[in-house]
């Protein structure tokens, strides 16, 4: 039998008289938010689904879907408060799964976090921090391609070559910033922290962002040649918390206003649909990974306008909405056939999302 969580609040209070409880919906945008607490306490404040005016009738529908869809977790925040948490298909509360490309979002917030801090910037070469030769591109063009162009998946390098990276997998293909491509030479990122910081990436990574907002566990793998995050649920939950009120973690800073801006809204020309390696919603055209075909239209016609996204392979989600102070998670294996981040389960949970409030 699939383990379920799910929380609203008043109904779950055994015993509770509720006969005085103010159930009037609440206006998510003028209620304080909510940041759990750092010390490893299990206590996660939780809010009704009939306190927010949401339709309960439509929560067997998406649990059924998400079930159909080998979801293993699901989760729903708003201000920081959990309104929704689910376990499916045998997975729990603390079983750690792996976040697959969604965990490059982490890789920009500590990029934005070594650019703070002063030790990095996002527009000098990367040959700057890691020396030449990193790639087998010839020198001058090497040499054009900045952090930045790792972040907005601009480098210009060889996509179809695999998720190699060693300098002999990284080949020119075209200048940087000319060409958007899906390339996990992202990664070399971290290289540049690392390198530019003195501590490994694994020590910078946990001071800096994992410890501050309490993703306690949560670990860097190696996995089929690349370093991949995994997380339980509620950690992965932490962090769109953290993307949510851009990168600040109840009155902390972790990484700056400005820089978690940029992140957030489109970082070149080319797929407008694309921050600094989140993805972006409600842009009139879109990239996708393994094509270089400029689709019309919004990346999630049913999701809010102003959603940005973590996407991994497999149907790994991290959704942001600000205008609901809205964080969506969604962990499991592969909705339907293998994919690099978006598939047509994208489009169909948020309309049974939708069905929660509309």
């Amino acid at each position: 039998m699939n383990k379920i969580i799910a929380f609203f609040a008043l109904t779950l209070l055994v015993g509770c008289n509720t006969e005085n409880v103010d159930t009037t919906p609440t206006n998510p945008t003028e209620e304080a938010m909510y940041f759990p607490p750092n010390d490893g306490n299990v206590v996660w404040e939780t809010k009704s689904l009939s306190s927010l005016g949401w339709h309960s009738n439509a929560v067997q529908p998406l649990v059924d879907y998400l079930t159909l869809k080998n979801t293993k977790s699901f989760m729903i925040l708003v201000n920081g408060r959990i309104v929704m948490e689910y376990y499916l298909n045998g997975h729990t509360a603390t079983t750690p799964w792996y976040w697959a490309s969604a965990g490059k979002t982490l890789t920009a917030t500590v990029t934005g976090i070594a650019q703070d801090e002063g030790i990095i910037n996002i527009n000098n070469k990367v040959s700057t921090y890691l020396g030449t030769g990193w790639t087998s591109a010839p020198l001058a063009k090497e040499n054009m391609i900045t952090c930045k162009h790792l972040l907005t998946m601009t480098s210009g390098l060889d996509d179809s070559l695999g998720d190699d990276v060693s300098p002999a997998n990284l080949q020119y293909k075209a200048d940087a910033g000319t060409r958007w491509a899906y390339h996990n030479v992202y990664v070399k990122l971290q290289d540049v922290i690392a390198q530019a910081s003195g501590q490994t990436w694994t020590t910078y990574f946990n001071n800096k962002l994992r410890d501050k907002i309490g993703m306690t566990g949560g670990a860097w793998i190696q996995q089929d040649g690349l370093s991949v995050y995994w997380s339980t649920t509620r950690n992965m939950a932490r962090f769109g918390l953290l993307a949510l009120n851009k990168g600040k973690w109840n009155n902390t800073t972790v990484v700056s206003e400005i820089y978690f801006t940029d992140a957030t809204n489109t970082s070149q020309n080319i797929n407008l649909a694309y921050g600094y390696l989140w993805w972006l919603n409600g842009k009139t055209s879109f990239h996708l990974p393994q094509s270089q075909f400029e689709f019309p239209g919004t990346l999630i016609p049913n999701a809010p306008s102003d959603m940005y996204a973590a996407l991994g392979k497999n149907d790994q989600k991290i959704y942001v909405v600000p205008s609901k102070k809205m964080v969506v998670i969604r962990m499991g294996d592969a909705a339907d056939s293998v994919n690099m981040a978006l598939s047509d389960f994208d489009n169909v949970l948020w309309q049974k999302i939708n069905a929660l409030y509309q």
